[in-house]
């Protein structure tokens, strides 16, 4: 499983300074993947981190509250720029309608976040999945969601104009959208990266709106023509 992060797309750094700050923040991401799955959680420090980016430990708490922040690519603000969007997306359509457009841009910007990275963006993906076996960052990563899954209720229940202590369909919607963000996301680093994770995302919101057939496009997205598996 992986964090729901991403889902709100960053903007294209329009600044010389803001595109070094994106530099140094990737650097910081590679470092700690890199050194994490090396040593093990709990046998790296935000120094060497920090080291290993060629930064000082002050920098990189300017990027990031910890280093789980960092393995995970945490944003302070995406929570409440989550829920904003949520709320104002697609106005006087669907509640469902507004998440699908919101999942499907939050997994391409996580795509092309990891493909920053440089290299396999899928393997990078799966080189977290790996690393949270570590019951530390499982407790973090459930912390992430947890606040993530809260930011999607209360920008529904804005939405919709409900009370989520009330009414369960805020919490119904945001943990479909979850569900979606991760699923899609797991299929494509599985896969190997051969149907990119928006078509995959769409096409299980389709799947979803369409009452979940058991024939549907979302099964057939990585059968070709002759009907054979074509990874």
């Amino acid at each position: 499983m992986m964090t729901v992060t991403g889902m709100t797309p960053a903007q294209s750094p329009s600044s010389r300074r803001e595109r070094k700050k994106l530099a140094t923040r990737r650097s910081l991401r590679r470092a700690a993947l890199d050194l994490i799955a090396e040593r093990g959680f709990a046998h790296v420090t935000v120094e060497d981190i920090a080291e290993a980016a060629d930064v000082s430990p002050r920098t990189f708490f300017n990027y990031f509250p910890s280093k789980e922040a960092a393995l995970f690519g945490t944003d302070p603000g995406e929570a409440a720029a989550l829920r904003e969007r949520v709320a104002r997306e697609a106005p006087g359509q669907p509640a469902l309608d507004a998440l699908r457009t919101v999942v499907v841009s939050g997994v391409t910007a996580k795509a092309a976040e990891l493909a920053d990275l440089g290299g396999d963006p899928a393997d990078w993906l799966n080189r977290m999945r790996e690393l949270r076996t570590d019951p530390h960052l499982r407790a973090a990563q459930a912390a992430q969601m947890a606040k993530v899954e809260r930011a999607l209720v209360e920008g529904l229940a804005g939405r919709l104009g409900a009370d989520p202590e009330r009414d369960p369909y805020p919490g119904l919607l945001a943990a479909v959208a979850a569900g979606v963000f991760r699923s899609s996301l797991t299929f494509w680093a599985a896969s190997g990266g051969t149907v990119p994770p928006g078509q995959l995302a769409d096409l299980e919101f389709q799947a979803l709106a369409a009452g979940l057939p058991e024939r549907c496009a979302l099964r057939d997205v990585t059968t070709n023509k002759n009907g054979k598996d074509s990874q």
